[in-house]
């Protein structure tokens, strides 16, 4: 009767993740074959065609590609940095609380504060990064209306925000970690470097999967900076996947071609977690 006494103890979470994330997945996918339905109009069966025209569709294809970059550039800084951070304020150091407090305190600002706050940073003229830079004598970057600096400009914001939120895990695992391995690897004479790289960092590696996955599901799930900062300009220059399904779902009211937006996401983040586990699995080193 074990067997049912563990089922029992699951059927509240099996329940919540039943209506919450399977059912929710099944229903959009099975409401991307039909049409959006309208004033008197009902929903019609569509088949592929809403997949038919995401395929031709170039905003959607701009948002994709804009994604990845955005991804590219946040997954790995923020990564590296905390870990880095983490590495630096797990010694004893003067004023290790305050560092600590310090690269944590983005973590719990609300979304919608720290665009507003770094909306501030990047405004032309006015702005704190275009007086810091005026001194210089090198203003008049105009950073959130510039192609060439936007998506960068969002990818810093989720860096500064993100890294603090990352760096507790890895701390955590370093403190856990014993102290005996760093005496021996004194004793022996290893030097700091290598023994982060021969064992701190295979030590880590559980946490780092963690953090990744993590990492990936925010890249791809970012919509209150960009609403905030930028709303998708210039010219589509920041416009993310999950921003484009919000306006085709609530500003253009398309849910169809919404649901069919929101499928080809899940799917992309449900191959992007099997290559995770496929190949960083083997690379992880449990205590």
């Amino acid at each position: 009767m074990q067997w049912v006494h563990a089922w029992l103890l699951m059927l509240p979470a099996a329940i919540l993740l039943a209506l919450f994330t399977h059912y929710p997945a099944i229903a959009t996918l099975w409401h991307s074959f039909f049409t959006t339905p309208k004033g008197g109009r009902p929903a019609q069966f569509a088949g592929f065609d809403n997949y038919q025209q995401l395929a031709q569709d170039p905003v959607f294809w701009q948002s994709l590609t804009n994604n990845l970059w955005y991804a590219l550039g946040t997954i790995p800084v923020s990564i590296a940095l905390a870990m880095l951070m983490a590495v630096w304020v797990s010694k004893n150091i003067a004023g290790r609380s305050f560092l600590r407090l310090a690269y944590f305190t983005p973590t719990i600002l609300p979304m919608i504060a720290v665009a507003n706050i770094w909306l501030f940073f990047f405004t032309p003229e006015y702005g704190l990064l275009e007086k810091l830079l005026g001194a210089f004598g090198s203003g008049g970057h105009n950073w959130l209306g510039s192609k060439n600096t936007a998506l960068g400009c969002l990818m810093v914001v989720t860096v500064w925000k993100e890294a603090g939120f990352f760096m507790i895990f890895y701390l955590a695992a370093l403190q856990s970690m014993s102290p005996h391995l760093a005496d021996a690897a004194a004793i022996e004479g290893a030097s700091r470097w290598y023994f982060f790289r021969r064992v701190t960092f295979p030590l880590l590696m559980p946490t780092t999967l963690f953090v990744f996955v993590n990492a990936v599901i925010n890249a791809f799930r970012l919509v209150d900076h960009v609403v905030v900062m930028t709303r998708g300009g210039p010219d589509n220059a920041t416009e993310l996947l999950l921003f484009y399904i919000y306006e085709i779902g609530f500003r253009f009211w398309d849910s169809a071609y919404a649901a069919a937006l929101t499928i080809v996401l899940l799917a992309l983040l449900g191959l992007v977690a099997v290559l995770q586990f496929l190949f960083l699995e083997r690379k992880v080193h449990y205590q």
